[in-house]
């Protein structure tokens, strides 16, 4: 989920539950096994592998289920061949909503989605009706920590290729375009700047600015279809200060 209380949303990945680690398991299996049969078992040739395993790596999936999965790729095993899918839409108050998708069944996904955005006050749209409110990006979340200099954490990150730098009241942001996001990742490692959350992922150029019930509607939204076994990423232009219990 990208585009609202990003802290809140970083605090809430650490203190997962286990059925909501099982499901991130099951959602980053199927990313490393789609990046295998698309370009190859070999992370060093392949960045959608390599991103998919390093998000592995970090929701702390063992390396012996990583290699497996690449193994059973490379391999030529049958499995489920899955469909990737882009579904658009808005929540209530003209909230853009971007769901990626990967299914094995496009009109049982299709017909779920359809359903979730109209249970809690949103619609499922034609395709181009929010994309364009997007773009790709990688985005580089720090906390403010003791000893950690803003002016020196900004340099190290505009110099490594980062496009933009962000001070906020809890933390840091650096941005990047996709093919500079293993340059900065790289830099902030050297310089052994701990990063609490990383990710390529959609980011919004406006956001719609909500409190209350009208908040709340969409983070119920948001977070159902983040939940759903087909569902890979959500992303939405919901700038709240508002978080789910």
């Amino acid at each position: 989920m990208a585009g609202h209380s990003k802290w809140a949303n970083i605090k809430r990945k650490k203190e997962k539950t286990d059925a909501a680690r099982g499901r991130i398991f099951t959602k980053l299996s199927r990313e490393i096994l789609t990046a295998v049969r698309q370009a190859g078992p070999d992370p060093q040739t392949n960045l959608r592998l390599r991103l998919a395993i390093e998000q592995a790596k970090a929701a702390n999936m063992p390396n012996d289920n990583i290699n497996r999965l690449i193994k059973r790729a490379s391999g030529g095993e049958e499995g489920a061949n899955y469909e990737e899918i882009v579904y658009e839409g808005y929540g209530t108050a003209g909230v853009a909503v971007l769901v990626h998708a990967m299914t094995d069944n496009r009109n049982r996904t299709a017909a779920d989605i359809r359903h979730l955005f109209s249970k809690y006050g949103g619609s499922l749209g034609q395709t181009g009706c929010v994309a364009w409110l997007f773009q790709q990006k990688g985005v580089f979340s720090i906390e403010r920590s003791e000893g950690l200099d803003g002016d020196q954490l900004m340099m190290i990150a505009l110099e490594s290729g980062a496009e933009d730098f962000r001070e906020e009241e809890e933390g840091f942001e650096i941005i990047t375009k996709p093919e500079d996001f293993e340059s900065v990742q790289q830099a902030l490692a050297e310089n052994e700047i701990p990063v609490a959350d990383s990710e390529i992922t959609m980011v919004p150029e406006n956001t719609v600015r909500l409190s209350g019930e009208e908040a709340i509607k969409n983070l119920k939204l948001l977070e159902a279809l983040e939940e759903h076994d087909d569902v890979q990423g959500v992303y939405a232009n919901l700038d709240t200060d508002e978080v789910l219990p």
